[in-house]
């Protein structure tokens, strides 16, 4: 599963902004901000793992989600390159209306 699909989802995005505001947390703590069933939620974090949008630390008995900066450098790069895109065809747009300017004489003082 990829990080757009995992993010897809309403709670999971909560989730996220969760860890990125608190930190690592254990399923119980990131369970009690939810009204649905610890199964539910661990279902939740199961699929943000797999799209490396969260990792989990075991210490002892316990389980930590945090985080993972490879998820998000993921989606980073994506939009980078869409905002990019983007820029380079406004720019062209303001290439062919100053061209047009231009020709038309638009914007020149009249004496």
């Amino acid at each position: 599963m990829n990080v757009f699909s995992a993010l897809a989802d309403t709670t999971r995005r909560d989730i996220v902004v969760l860890l990125a505001r608190k930190g690592e947390l254990s399923m119980s703590d990131i369970s009690k901000n939810f009204t649905m069933t610890p199964p539910a939620i661990s279902q939740h974090l199961k699929i943000l793992k797999e799209a490396k949008v969260i990792q989990v630390k075991k210490e002892a008995q316990l389980r930590l989600y945090s985080i993972d900066q490879s998820g998000l450098d993921e989606m980073d790069e994506w939009i980078s390159e869409v905002r990019n895109l983007w820029t380079k065809r406004f720019n062209s747009l303001g290439n062919y209306l100053e061209k047009l300017k231009k020709e038309r004489g638009i914007g020149k003082k009249s004496r």
